[in-house]
């Protein structure tokens, strides 16, 4: 299967729009929502287009297609929107012999690691830093944030195509790449 991995949303329309533009062309069969999804937090600025109720709507058009994970900004009123699962803390999902351990990033990281066996995959979100990378024995993979991203990275999404994970930017830009 084909996964494209979109993490902290925050509320905005402009690039919530522009990750369902880009999950459609990528042929993905899965939308995998790495959590922050509708409010921005105390500690963000505003999202560019800062719309919940636009998400929602635009979310819940793809809600056979989503799954997704809780980040630390989502909460139970959030649950009642959105029609979708978004209240757990973590997504388990096989491929290829790897479980790949897909969480937002606040509870589970690479400091504290949900159980892992080698070869494994640990892809979070919550840092809004793009990586790609072995991890030990394992793998480390973030896609970076959609709308707020950090350190001058460029907003970016994840595809996971086979065992090629690739993370783009929304100018149809390769981030990082790397084989698990």
């Amino acid at each position: 299967m084909k996964y494209m991995f979109a993490s902290d949303i925050h509320g905005s329309a402009h690039y919530c729009r522009k990750t369902l533009e880009a999950y459609r062309q990528s042929g993905a069969d899965r939308l995998i929502l790495l959590g922050d999804i509708l409010y921005h937090g105390p500690r963000n600025d505003l999202p560019r287009d800062y719309a919940p109720k636009e998400v929602i709507a635009m979310l819940n058009e793809y809600k056979d297609q989503i799954y997704a994970v809780r980040g630390n900004c989502d909460s139970e009123v959030d649950q009642m929107v959105l029609e979708f699962p978004i209240m757990a803390d973590y997504c388990l999902l096989a491929l290829n012999g790897k479980t790949i351990y897909a969480t937002h990033g606040h509870i589970y990281n690479e400091e504290t690691r949900p159980p892992m066996c080698p070869g494994d995959v640990l892809i979070h979100g919550h840092t809004h830093l793009p990586v790609a990378r072995a991890m030990g024995e394992c793998y480390l993979l973030n896609p970076g944030s959609v709308s707020l991203p950090k350190e001058g990275n460029p907003n970016s999404y994840g595809i996971l195509d086979g065992s090629v994970f690739t993370i783009w930017d929304f100018d149809g830009n390769k981030v990082k790449e790397t084989a698990l």
